[in-house]
């Protein structure tokens, strides 16, 4: 795996390279972190946006990458799992990072997709197709915008990847992708 600047290349990323230019992640997804996303996101606690917010925050390269965006996206969820959980995670996370730039009606959710958590990545990519899109009144926006894209966790990045092409297809010039927690599995 190369390595650029302390960051890492998969061979993935090499053969396929993802419609994001960076992502920064705070931790990796494990003890104690795993507990926390998961009380945060599944058990209904928005409580823990501000610590998780703070803990992105903290992480090398998130706050000049914060200054430099244009607006903060937070990925959308679908109507049905907003219903579920109330709350929309990556949106109380980009309100707390940067709540001045962030904009929940630019990247669009057009369809409910299976939960990504427990699916192989094959399954993820497909299961994304169409998944999103950008409000077509404010694409011509977006052209040569610096944006950053903020979501909990990331697995195998197919969710970021998938709102990012959207974004790239608008013209966004540069998409730095931010999460709490990264996983190891692909």
């Amino acid at each position: 795996m190369p390595v650029h600047g302390g960051a890492v290349t998969c061979g993935t990323c090499l053969r396929e390279p993802p419609a994001v230019d960076t992502c920064l992640a705070a931790v990796d997804y494990g003890y104690p972190w795993a507990g926390a996303i998961a009380q945060y996101k599944f058990n209904g606690d928005p409580g823990w946006a501000a610590t998780l917010a703070m803990l992105l925050r903290s992480t090398p390269w998130v706050e000049p990458a914060l200054e430099a965006a244009q607006l903060v996206l937070p990925i959308p969820l679908s109507r049905q799992r907003m219903r579920e959980r109330g709350f929309n995670q990556a949106a109380l996370l980009a309100r707390h990072l940067a709540h001045g730039k962030v904009d929940n009606g630019v990247l669009l959710r057009l369809r409910a997709t299976e939960a990504q958590s427990g699916l192989p990545r094959s399954q993820r990519l497909r299961n994304l197709r169409v998944a999103f899109a950008v409000e077509p009144a404010r694409a011509a926006g977006l052209r040569g915008l610096r944006l950053v894209l903020i979501d909990d966790v990331m697995t195998t990045g197919a969710t970021l990847d998938a709102a990012a092409r959207v974004l790239r297809e608008a013209g966004a010039a540069h998409i730095t992708a931010l999460v709490v927690a990264r996983t190891d599995r692909t």
